[in-house]
């Protein structure tokens, strides 16, 4: 699965160490799910999409 989560959150100037803060998660695995290399659970999915201030289905490319 492909994501949009680093030009969103480049988009709205945050770093990765912020977004995983918003999230409550570590900077790691917000650097995991940029490089798809974790899937994010449900709920992180939801929290990143609204931090992003954006929707699920455009943050994630199902392939």
């Amino acid at each position: 699965m492909n994501n949009k989560i680093k030009q969103f959150r480049k988009r709205l100037g945050l770093t990765q160490h912020e977004l995983a803060a918003e999230c409550g998660v570590t900077r790691q695995t917000i650097n995991c799910v940029e490089n798809d290399r974790y899937d994010p659970t449900l709920e992180l999915a939801f929290k990143l999409a609204k931090i992003l201030q954006t929707k699920v289905d455009e943050l994630f490319i199902y392939e």
